[in-house]
């Protein structure tokens, strides 16, 4: 692998160059799509009027929708284009949107009452660096929703090239892999459910050990507390 290769500057490349089709995927994504189950999820567990930091916003669709949900919102990205799409497209004046790292994030100790992270930390290079700086700007008893992508959706995709040696943007975390590693930083599990794979059909999945439901899941979603 190329011991100069800059995982941040190629993941914001990669979403900059890619900011128009996701905002076209996005929406379908919240309202019909692998997303719009994200809501339902987080409602019985974010009280109206949370303070909540949206990161990996994307063009800032899925921002408004919590933002109509009733929560006070900041969303970040480490893309540009993605913020200047979702600043152009935004309505409320009271959303903001910033450009910046999850691995370093321009916010002080304990500034959020809630955190949404969906299919972002799999983007990152060291996740648990990630989690660390995501775990600083949350409160204590704070609530953090993470939504990781199972071993077969598509996305997961982009880490093939690794089995050739060559650098690669997405990471092989294992939603399995994502507990363990947020039990071990302090989080308390408070719920979880899976978003399933079109694929899956009818199939009795209620039966299977989670660990094989969240291999057949597309993604599945952790709403943790930071104990």
């Amino acid at each position: 692998m190329n011991q100069s290769f800059n995982w941040q500057e190629a993941v914001s490349n990669t979403w900059n160059n890619n900011a128009a089709k996701w905002d076209e995927r996005s929406r379908r994504m919240w309202e019909q799509g692998s997303r719009k189950d994200i809501l339902p999820f987080i409602r019985p567990h974010f009280g109206k009027g949370t303070n909540v930091l949206d990161v990996g916003c994307g063009s800032g669709y899925g921002t408004v929708k919590l933002h109509e949900a009733g929560y006070h919102l900041t969303g970040v990205d480490i893309s540009e284009e993605m913020i200047r799409l979702a600043n152009q497209y935004r309505q409320q004046e009271d959303i903001t949107f910033t450009q910046a790292d999850v691995n370093g994030l321009p916010f002080a100790d304990e500034s959020f009452d809630g955190i949404t992270s969906i299919n972002v930390l799999e983007w990152t290079n060291i996740p648990v660096k990630a989690l660390v700086e995501l775990t600083r700007i949350l409160k204590s008893d704070g609530l953090l929703c993470v939504g990781i992508l199972g071993p077969t959706a598509g996305p997961r995709a982009n880490s093939y090239r690794r089995v050739y040696g060559e650098d690669v943007i997405l990471n092989t975390m294992m939603p399995w892999e994502f507990l363990q590693l947020a039990q071990e930083q302090g989080y308390e599990l408070i719920d979880h459910r899976p978003v399933w794979k079109q694929e899956m059909g009818q199939i009795e999945h209620q039966s299977l050990p989670i660990k094989m439901q969240q291999a057949l899941s597309f993604m599945w979603l952790f709403m943790l507390q930071k104990k």
